[in-house]
């Protein structure tokens, strides 16, 4: 009887009228369900935020071309992958501090802010007129936009317990529609007055500029978000402790069940010591490495000539298969993920599929063998299979990280994480890009000639990925045997 006493007295929830995050709380007691407008508030936030990062994939061959920059044809890809990993860098010397930002002041403001550098620096890279301007705009854009990792902490702040694998996976589908979305704007809208020559003519400034109305078009959506932005509900607290939690905290600590209590309260603690978070941080930052670079490699091979391995398409052709493996993304993670995770759970279930991603990078040299309508039909295929385990992979992740900790440090937790993510990201498409010009030259080599060369990379970054899933390496955070963590600070 006293255990339940000293766990109700510990537990009793006071709400703060001027706090928003206690509105939150109290909303989330009140009822179950999840509402429509959260859903609709991370979706659109997160897709402004993924947007840019590979809205630029499909013409950035082209773009470096016309730059003048690269001496040989070769080189071409091996510079698009620099400019694609600026983004990567920029963001990854600033994720930790955007983290740590949204946790003393609030998710929201960081949100808003990293969807005006959207506004800001994604108009201007549609500007750029020389090779280092690109690259600078997208370092920018990366350090100053840190929205990524507090909306996660967000979405699982927002939903009780039981939906918060709905919110996580709407960050990641969204997320991957951002990063399949983004390319077909791309794709379809650079270089308009050659595609579209009867809206856009020659000699006018979309001429001048044949890569600015991607950019436009992602720049005026943001415009949208940073409005609705101001009927986001921020979740972080803003109140200290109450002198009654206080009182029943020392009453506690004078008392005879101390060790009770100490399973019951869980203080701030050292996230580098923390082994279910960095362990999960580590495998996140391998698979999202390879996913970024993926993403590099899958755009520049398909729009590279047949002589060179690549399947000769255009961007346009490049924008439709992005759009139906985007369409199967949002299905597979709003609708049919929730379901296979409740069941399997986050990481057995990313295990699982992430097994069966190695077989299928490795047939994509042998799709570019195809031809007409069977090649369409078999690369969409692949497409849309390799980006649907590619996001359950991470959403089962970013479940785990987010359990690990309380909400106090989940703003610093997704900061480290996507600061490591980014760091590998940064590598992603130089290395990604640079791989990929080396296999065109050793077309005819004797052991994986050509593009064979750059998916076998991608599947050893894979298989170092799947291996690390696996205990003693990646561990899971135990609850406490109440099943409730109440965090006094």
């Amino acid at each position: 009887m006293e255990d339940e006493n000293v766990r109700d007295a510990l537990l009793k929830k006071k709400y703060y009228d001027n706090c928003p995050g206690c509105k939150v709380d109290k909303a989330k007691e009140l009822k179950t369900d999840v509402t429509f407008l959260n859903l609709l508030n991370i979706w659109i936030v997160v897709l402004c935020s993924s947007l840019p990062i590979a809205s630029l994939f499909p013409y950035l061959y082209f773009m470096v071309r016309d730059f003048n920059f690269a001496e040989r044809e070769e080189d071409i890809s091996a510079y698009a992958g620099y400019v694609g990993s600026a983004f990567m860098l920029g963001r990854s010397l600033t994720s930790i501090f955007w983290g740590v930002v949204a946790d003393r002041y609030g998710r929201k403001p960081v949100a808003v802010f990293g969807i005006l550098s959207v506004i800001i620096f994604n108009t201007l890279f549609g500007l750029s007129t020389s090779f280092w301007m690109a690259v600078a705009m997208r370092f920018f854009l990366g350090s100053l936009n840190g929205l990524q990792g507090p909306m996660k902490a967000y979405s699982t702040e927002i939903f009780r317990e039981e939906k918060q694998s709905l919110g996580l996976s709407t960050v990641s589908a969204a997320w991957g529609i951002g990063l399949i979305i983004g390319p077909v704007i791309g794709g379809y809208l650079a270089q308009p007055t050659v595609k579209y020559p009867h809206l856009f003519p020659k000699d006018s400034f979309w001429d001048k500029f044949p890569y600015f109305l991607p950019s436009l078009v992602i720049s005026a959506f943001a415009v949208m978000v940073a409005i609705s932005c101001i009927w986001l509900p921020e979740t972080l607290h803003n109140h200290p402790l109450s002198n009654e939690s206080i009182d029943d905290a020392k009453a506690v600590e004078t008392g005879s069940k101390r060790k009770d209590v100490d399973k019951i309260i869980q203080k701030d603690e050292n996230l580098f010591m923390n082994r279910p978070l960095m362990s999960s941080v580590v495998v996140y930052s391998i698979f999202s490495l390879c996913d970024i670079a993926y993403t590099e490699v899958f755009s520049l091979w398909a729009v590279s000539p047949r002589r060179l391995g690549g399947l000769d398409f255009t961007t346009d052709n490049v924008g439709d298969v992005l759009t139906i493996s985007g369409i199967g993304l949002i299905v597979s993670q709003l609708f049919i993920y929730p379901r296979l995770e409740r069941t399997f759970g986050p990481v057995r279930f990313a295990r699982i599929t992430a097994v069966f991603s190695i077989p299928l990078l490795q047939i994509y040299p042998f799709i570019a063998m195809l031809s007409g309508m069977t090649l369409y039909v078999v690369i969409n295929i692949a497409s849309l299979l390799k980006n649907v385990i590619s996001m359950t992979i991470i959403t089962g992740l970013f479940i785990m990280q987010n359990r690990a900790v309380e909400q106090n440090q989940r703003g610093a937790t997704n900061g480290i994480a996507m600061t490591a993510m980014s760091l590998f990201q940064a590598v992603g498409p130089a290395g990604g890009g640079a791989v990929l010009a080396w296999s065109q030259k050793r077309m005819h080599a004797s052991f994986l000639p050509g593009t064979h060369m750059v998916f076998f990379v991608l599947n050893v970054v894979v298989g170092l990925g799947v291996v690390l899933m696996f205990t003693p390496f990646l561990r899971e955070k135990k609850k406490p045997s109440s099943g409730k963590i109440v965090t006094l600070s």
